[in-house]
């Protein structure tokens, strides 16, 4: 990802005005530190005004960066297709809805697309959202009746659980919304279909992933250049669902890949 310009403005030929000479100042947006702001709060603000996939989709219309990280995963390994159908876990602020919308053709009159989040989001035209927590026991059924009852061609997750401060409790509370929505995609995908979730760099338990090679045909590990580079997230995708059929333990997993 090319980083916001740092270089250095002044005079042409280093004349002065005034006596004096005119100070080089930062192309690079600085945040001023608040009373009451910690440090945290600042560099996350300023690394927001000078992050180029932020001001890009304020340009574009997407509700978020993120955006863009789906739509480079799509670009190279083709998970959306024109008249399919998507279940978006964790979609506030809307932007992974916003690009399956697009992908798939979803509209009001034939919604192929379901988001869930328990935030508030804004309505993304052509998508059916529903405000509630996955984890609440009736969220499965709720999504697919809002799907028609259809079985999705895609799952996607881009959940991650409010952090607490500390690392290896975070990372469990994490892990358990990858496994939830894993469990949710072996139930629910057509045969043939996608599972992309988020996780974190080295954080992904064996156990999760021989479940994932015993299910699909291909597992791998991927990180758009739209993710930044000092965030510790990664993607594990899926692809080419086995069916149910495919779920006792005792299948092999042969025919599965790893790597990026």
């Amino acid at each position: 990802m090319k980083k916001p310009g740092g270089g250095k403005t002044g005079a042409p030929g280093g004349k002065q005005n005034s006596g004096r000479g005119l100070e080089e100042r930062s192309l690079r947006t600085r945040v001023k530190t608040a009373k009451g702001r910690k440090l945290s709060s600042k560099l996350w603000l300023e690394r927001q005004l000078n992050d180029p996939y932020v001001k890009r989709a304020k340009a574009e219309g997407y509700a978020s960066r993120a955006a863009y990280k789906l739509i480079e995963i799509d670009d190279r390994h083709h998970l959306l297709s024109r008249g399919g159908r998507v279940i978006d876990l964790g979609a506030a602020p809307g932007g992974w809805t916003q690009v399956s919308v697009a992908r798939t053709g979803s509209t009001g009159e034939d919604i192929r697309v379901v988001g869930i989040d328990y935030l508030e989001m804004a309505p993304v035209a052509g998508a059916a959202i529903l405000q509630l927590d996955f984890l609440d026991a009736s969220a499965p059924a709720l999504l697919m009746e809002a799907l028609g009852g259809h079985a999705p061609d895609l799952v996607l997750s881009d959940m991650a659980a409010p952090t607490v401060g500390h690392r290896q409790t975070d990372h469990l509370r994490t892990m358990y919304l990858v496994e939830v929505a894993l469990d949710f995609a072996l139930t629910v995908l057509k045969p043939g279909g996608h599972f992309l979730t988020k996780t974190f760099q080295g954080g992904t338990e064996g156990e999760l992933l021989n479940l994932m090679k015993r299910n699909f045909r291909t597992v791998q590990h991927v990180k758009p250049p739209a993710s930044r580079d000092g965030s510790v997230e990664i993607y594990l995708l899926a692809k080419g669902f086995k069916g149910k059929s495919a779920r006792p333990e005792t299948d092999d997993a042969d025919g599965a890949e790893e790597g990026g």
